[in-house]
């Protein structure tokens, strides 16, 4: 099968609207996702389900053991999922959820300036990739000569950012 034809357009308007992760145990990720990160529960299918979002919407994160309850990450070097990616208003609000996990005692994987946007890496307990972040406006990206987006990843100074936490 051949995806290789013409490119379609794509409608305007269109954007990702939710991500449904398959995990070995609902309450130990609701842990992470509601109690940590702040995700808002919506609804919960018994058991083996459960609806989470941020403002009020029907969901962005979706969890269920329908076919991985008590199961074990995909090992690596395996295709799936690398992260879904949770997006920040601001800075400050960045800076917040890093002092979380800090005080949490919360790992993360790595934290990296992409010129576009900040961002922090950590794995739910089930080790899907989770990526924290917060664009930089338009204005501040990095391009080339030619005008073209020139994103980097450079270490991002985890002590100046926990300084604008409060």
């Amino acid at each position: 099968m051949s995806l290789a034809s013409a490119t379609p357009a794509l409608a305007s308007g269109v954007r990702i609207g939710h991500v449904h992760l398959k995990v070995a145990d609902l309450d130990r990720a609701l842990a992470f996702w509601r109690d940590l990160l702040g995700l808002e529960e919506q609804q919960r299918i018994g058991a083996e389900a459960v609806f989470l979002s941020a403002d009020g919407y029907h969901h962005h994160i979706a969890l269920n053991t329908w076919e991985s309850a008590g199961g074990n990450p995909p090992p690596r070097g395996t295709t799936g999922l690398f992260h879904v990616a949770l997006l920040y208003p601001d800075r400050p609000a960045l800076a917040r959820i890093l002092k979380q996990l800090v005080e949490a005692g919360y790992p993360l994987d790595g934290a990296s300036d992409h010129g576009v946007s900040e961002a922090l890496y950590l794995r739910d307990p089930d080790g899907n990739g989770v990526e924290l972040y917060r664009d930089r406006a338009p204005a501040e990206w990095p391009r080339d000569a030619a005008g073209t987006l020139a994103m980097v990843t450079q270490r991002l100074d985890l002590r100046a950012l926990l300084a604008e936490a409060g």
